[in-house]
């Protein structure tokens, strides 16, 4: 029985008691089941008796006895106790619990996904750093953040569209031609210009792939270095995220939002809902009207348009292609956007407590022998996506970067990362999903079959270890859907260390393969089962991850 079903048979009980009129209350939706802390309270908990007791004009204890009372006797139930103010305490029968390991098994990629967000459409925007150099650092964990939220989101059922923002208009791009253009003519780099060997190497390609670029008036070569050195950053940027594992369905230009006219469309609907208006010879956005710290011009008074008026239409392209929900990734130094951009959602007539979501993430430190890494040799004073996975490589790079709360300030130690050791979070996952492997070829080697599902009995995992490691198991689809709902993909990881660690223990003191001249047991195909079932799950919240998990170490 899996935590789903058996909170589907306290719904049932709930609903029972209601029918044969022992309780007056609106059936919840559904109920939470949980394991407890501690194993002397059984398998697992639920407070729907709280839950409903106010509703029900009854103390909690009275209607945890109504609902005791009939989930004592649903199939698989073994036992059920009332404990403190109202708590239900379940036990289920060996048989039931150990059930769970053919159900996994049987599911196997399927295992974990549900469908809390069918038929929602979701638009993840998330790195969008500027065309003007290599992703850097910060960059680099909304990668491994957002990409993995996209996985998780998929596996609940909804419609996610991941969507990168080239800010391909404005100064900074035009600082980044200028950057080019003095590198290839030797001329020192402009003030606040961009430095770092990539410069040069972009510049290099350029002139290579148009030799008579220098020979140009300074005006024209200077367009030719801003649009080409674009073309090559971006394609640069797109290598380097495909090589980390991080597909985006859209690249999305800024400029394409000028040329099309979108801007300019974008003011004139904001206008018809009553919020833009004219004034020192700029055309604003009446954003305090929805908490904004002030209003925000859209049209300078020289007629230029700002970058917030391409965040307006931005915005409006993104629900005009039916995008319900549209989650902002952005790094800690835009943490002011946050009212603004929900500002220019309130003023488009959208929610903006329902249409868009703003994640800020925090920045992130490296360490090599216990000092901080601050450079990249290539890209100046950054360190990029590529210094990274050359230092851990990409399946650290993203379990690591993934495993924490984006709300703190991370810290990701080289040496650490590197190592083969129970420090190393990715390692110790992947050992155990190896080690499960291991025990699988084994059994191979030995002509030792799990058997067919018809032949398995379940009754035999009824060891501490082994309940413990099915409650684990279980445990699943309840955190895939709490990271989903939560927007948190470091709750997958955590709990894949968790579950390794509890695998580890089952594999310490329940011997699965016979040893010498034994024989094959039921036991030894129970095992099997539970075995591959925890393998199938660890493979399947790595791959949420969008991390490997490999069969040999």
């Amino acid at each position: 029985m899996t935590p789903a079903e058996l909170s589907q048979a306290v719904l049932s009980a709930v609903r029972a008691a209601v029918e044969a009129g022992e309780l007056t209350v609106a059936v919840p939706e559904q109920v939470t089941v949980e394991r407890p802390k501690n194993k002397d309270h059984g398998d697992y908990a639920t407070n729907v008796a709280l839950q409903l007791a106010k509703s029900a004009g009854k103390p909690p204890r009275q209607v945890a006895e109504l609902v005791s009372a009939r989930l004592a006797k649903v199939p698989g139930v073994a036992g059920v106790d009332i404990a403190g103010p109202g708590f239900l305490n379940i036990t289920l029968d060996a048989a039931t619990q150990g059930g769970l390991a053919r159900t996994v098994v049987e599911a196997g990629e399927a295992y974990g996904r549900n469908d809390a967000f069918q038929g929602l459409k979701i638009n993840l925007e998330f790195v969008s750093a500027n065309p003007t150099g290599p992703i850097h650092i910060g960059g680099v964990r909304w990668a491994a953040v957002g990409d993995s939220l996209g996985r998780i989101l998929r596996a609940g059922g909804a419609e996610v569209t991941t969507e990168y923002y080239i800010n391909d208009a404005g100064v900074q791009i035009s600082k980044f031609g200028a950057s080019l253009h003095a590198s290839a003519n030797g001329w020192p780099v402009p003030e606040d210009g961009y430095v770092g060997e990539y410069i040069g190497d972009i510049a290099k390609q350029i002139v290579d792939a148009h030799p008579g670029v220098l020979d140009l008036p300074d005006a024209e070569q200077l367009e030719v270095f801003r649009a080409e050195g674009l073309k090559l950053m971006v394609a640069e940027i797109q290598r380097s995220m495909e090589e980390f594992g991080v597909h985006f369905d859209v690249w999305f230009s800024e400029k394409s939002l000028h040329d099309s006219g979108a801007v300019e469309k974008a003011i004139e609907r904001l206008r018809a809902q009553g919020h833009v208006f004219d004034q020192d010879g700029a055309i604003w956005l009446r954003t305090t009207d929805f908490g904004d710290d002030k209003d925000r011009v859209l049209v300078k008074a020289d007629g230029d348009t700002t970058y917030f008026a391409s965040d307006a239409a931005y915005y409006l392209s993104k629900r005009d292609r039916g995008n319900e929900v549209n989650v902002y990734m952005l790094g800690a130094d835009h943490h002011g956007y946050v009212g603004r951009l929900k500002a220019i959602v309130a003023c488009a007539g959208d929610d903006p407590e329902r249409n868009i979501e703003v994640l800020i993430g925090q920045f992130v430190k490296m360490l090599k022998d216990g000092e901080e890494v601050r450079m990249s040799k290539r890209a100046g004073n950054i360190i990029t996506i590529d210094d990274v996975v050359d230092w851990i490589g990409v399946d650290a790079a993203r379990y690591s970067l993934a495993r924490s709360s984006t709300d703190s300030t991370l810290t990701l130690d080289i040496d650490v990362l590197t190592s083969q050791s129970n420090e190393n979070p990715v390692y110790y996952v992947q050992y155990a999903h190896a080690r499960m492997s291991s025990v699988a070829r084994n059994a191979a080697q030995l002509g030792i079959d799990k058997g067919a599902a018809a032949d398995f009995k379940p009754e035999l995992l009824a060891t501490e270890w082994e309940s413990e490691l099915l409650g684990m198991v279980g445990e699943f689809p309840r955190v895939v859907a709490a990271a989903g709902e939560l927007r948190e993909p470091h709750r997958v990881a955590r709990y894949l260390e968790q579950l390794a660690g509890t695998y580890h223990r089952f594999y310490d003191n329940c011997r699965i393969l016979p040893r010498g001249d034994e024989e094959a047991t039921d036991l030894t195909r129970a095992r099997l089962w539970l075995a591959e079932a925890t393998r199938t799950v660890i493979a399947n919240g790595l791959g949420l991850l969008g991390v490997s998990a490999p069969e040999r170490m």
